[in-house]
């Protein structure tokens, strides 16, 4: 994924100003965002956005073309990291937030803001698209699903690991639908099979724990059971010394606490005209 480049006018901010730092802060910012997105590390990328918005909304003039176009800038990369993150639903809300920002600028100044109009109305197109071949997968996936479950009932063994991929690859697409709780559903059911199989907690537990958790953060309600699962798992995490898994426990703890701090949603800091 490639950050959508808005270049920002500092003269237009007196030197050493409070504006003139915000908005340097939140700039600097989507630079160590961009290095995140290069590495695909698109959740500790989505933590670092999150953070920007909020330092955003410290900036005193909300109808300033800076901040707007500053704000622009946020808005398509957390809905191109959502998009990356295969959470259609969550990028295009965002979407339709951005769009509500940016209609406004594309009219009062079209030579700067005419392009990124464009550029939005791509990423529409890719979301829906992107639905609907979600869907279309998920359907083959539940028959698939359903199948190895027979197979396994049946007695068939080696069956049973294909069983927990399968099951994982649903909760996967169910998630992208946006029907999250019925994809928890799925990753419970892949947990309890592997581990039955397994008799005991292994990385591909950890792994699957972990993409459970990722999806349960996302409906607020479950936050505390998010948060008590990658407790529960980092010891495992630890043990066999997985540390690509503790980071990205330990990102998804941060990113809980995050959302937790935060005073309603990070879209509610803005007002829109």
């Amino acid at each position: 994924m490639n950050q959508i480049d808005i270049p920002i006018r500092m003269d237009a901010f007196p030197s050493e100003s409070h504006e003139a730092e915000v908005i340097a802060n939140v700039v600097a910012s989507r630079v160590q965002i961009n290095r995140l997105l290069g590495l695909e590390k698109y959740m500790e990328a989505l933590e670092r956005t999150i953070g920007a918005l909020q330092r955003l909304r410290d900036f005193p003039a909300h109808d300033n073309e800076e901040f707007k176009a500053l704000l622009v800038a946020l808005l398509f990369d957390i809905a191109e990291i959502h998009f990356m993150l295969k959470d259609y639903k969550r990028s295009e809300k965002e979407l339709d937030v951005l769009f509500k920002v940016l209609d406004p600028l594309v009219s009062k100044n079209p030579d700067r803001f005419g392009r990124l109009h464009i550029l939005a109305m791509e990423l529409s197109t890719r979301i829906i698209r992107s639905r609907k071949k979600t869907l279309e997968m998920l359907a083959l996936q539940q028959i698939h699903v359903n199948e190895l479950n027979e197979k396994v009932n049946s007695g068939i063994v080696k069956a049973t690991e294909r069983l927990v991929d399968s099951l994982c690859n649903a909760g996967k697409l169910l998630a992208a639908s946006g029907d999250y709780r019925e994809a928890m559903k799925f990753y419970s059911e892949a947990i309890r099979i592997s581990k039955k199989r397994a008799g005991r907690v292994n990385k591909k537990e950890i792994k699957m724990s972990i993409e459970m958790a990722e999806i349960m953060i996302r409906v607020k309600s479950m936050r505390p059971r998010a948060e008590r699962l990658l407790n529960a798992i980092l010891a495992h995490a630890i043990s066999l010394k997985e540390t690509e898994l503790q980071q990205e426990i330990e990102t998804l703890k941060e990113m809980i606490k995050l959302q937790e701090n935060m005073k309603g949603s990070w879209l509610s800091v803005f007002k829109w005209k």
